[in-house]
C-alpha cells in the first residue's frame, strides 16, 4: 500500500472521528437538539405537502369553506377569506418559506464567504476595496434596499430569494474576513508558503477548511434571518402574487382585517410558524456555534 494511500485512509479516519465527536457534542446541547427535532417536523410537513393537503384547496375558484370561517371539524384551523382551508395553506406555505430562506442563504453564504475570504487573504488595494463594499452594504438600511430591489427586478421567488441574498451577504463577510486574518498568520500557512504553495493552493487547502466550521455555523442563523425578510418582503405585497408563503398569509390577513374581526386563526397559525422556524433555527445555529469553538463549551 503506498503512502498516498495510507495517509488519505488516515485523513478520512479522523474526518469520520471528528463527525462523530461533534454528534456527540450537539446532542448533549438541549437546545440544539430541541431545535433540530422541530426544524426537522417542518421539512418533513413541507416535503410531504401534497400527501397531507390537496393542492386544489389553494385554489380560490375550489374553496369551499365559508369567508373567515372559525375553526371547525372540517377545517381544523378555520378558513380565510375566501373560504380556504387555512392549514392547507399553512403547510404548502412552508413549502415556499423554508425554500426562499434556503436559496437566500445559499446566496448570502457564497458571496459573503467569497469576499470575506479575498478580502482578508490579499492585501493592498484589492482587499480594501473588497473591505469597503462590505461597509457600504453594512450600513445601508436593509429594508429600503430590499424593497428598491424587489421592485426593480420584480416579484418572483427567484427574485425575492436574490434580493435577500444581495442584502444580507456583509455579516458573513466581516465574520470570514476576521478568521481568515487570523490563519494566514499561522505557521504552516508561511510554512507552505515558504515551500512554494501559491494563493490557489494555500486558499483551497488551509485558509478555506479552516473556516469552513464557522461558516457552516453561522449559516443556519443566516436561514433564520432569511425567512424573516421573506416573510417580511411578503407582507409588504412584494413576494409572488401567484405561490402561498406565511408571509403572503399574514400580509392576506392583515388586509382583511382579521385582528379587528377576531378570526385569530387566520394571523396565529402562519405568524407562529415563522416565530418557531427562527428560533430553531437560531438554536441549532447557537448549538453548533458551541460545538465548533471550544473556548465556548468552556464556558457553559
Amino acid at each position: 500500500m503506498s503512502a498516498g494511500t495510507e495517509a488519505r485512509r488516515l485523513a478520512r479516519r479522523r474526518r469520520a472521528q471528528s463527525w462523530r465527536h461533534g454528534w456527540r457534542e450537539f446532542r448533549r446541547n438541549r437546545s440544539g437538539m430541541a431545535g433540530a427535532v422541530v426544524l426537522t417536523l417542518f421539512v418533513v410537513m413541507a416535503l410531504a405537502a401534497p400527501l397531507i393537503a390537496d393542492a386544489d384547496g389553494l385554489s380560490v375558484t375550489r374553496a369551499t369553506g365559508g369567508v373567515l370561517e372559525s375553526p371547525s371539524g372540517a377545517y381544523p384551523l378555520g378558513t380565510d377569506d375566501n373560504g380556504r382551508s387555512v392549514l392547507t395553506l399553512l403547510i404548502w406555505g412552508s413549502r415556499i418559506s423554508l425554500l426562499v430562506g434556503l436559496l437566500a442563504t445559499v446566496i448570502s453564504i457564497l458571496i459573503g464567504t467569497t469576499v470575506g475570504l479575498l478580502s482578508g487573504y490579499f492585501g493592498g488595494w484589492p482587499g480594501a476595496v473588497l473591505f469597503r463594499l462590505t461597509e457600504w452594504f453594512l450600513v445601508i438600511p436593509f429594508l429600503p434596499l430590499a424593497i428598491v430591489l424587489a421592485t426593480v427586478l420584480g416579484r418572483s421567488l427567484v427574485n425575492i430569494a436574490i434580493v435577500i441574498g444581495v442584502t444580507s451577504w456583509p455579516g458573513t463577510a466581516l465574520l470570514i474576513r476576521s478568521q481568515t486574518l487570523s490563519i494566514k498568520q499561522r505557521a504552516y500557512v508561511d510554512r507552505s508558503r515558504a515551500l512554494g504553495g501559491g494563493h490557489g493552493h494555500l486558499l483551497a487547502r488551509h485558509v478555506l477548511p479552516n473556516v469552513m466550521p464557522l461558516v457552516f455555523a453561522n449559516t443556519t442563523l443566516t436561514v433564520a434571518v432569511a425567512i424573516l425578510s421573506e416573510t417580511t418582503l411578503s407582507f409588504l405585497g412584494l413576494g409572488d402574487p401567484t405561490r402561498v408563503s406565511w408571509g403572503s398569509m399574514l400580509q392576506d390577513a392583515f388586509q382583511v382585517g382579521a385582528i379587528t374581526t377576531g378570526s385569530w386563526w387566520f394571523i396565529v397559525p402562519p405568524g407562529l410558524c415563522v416565530v418557531l422556524v427562527v428560533l430553531s433555527f437560531t438554536l441549532v445555529g447557537q448549538a453548533l456555534e458551541s460545538v465548533l469553538n471550544p473556548r465556548l463549551r468552556e464556558r457553559r
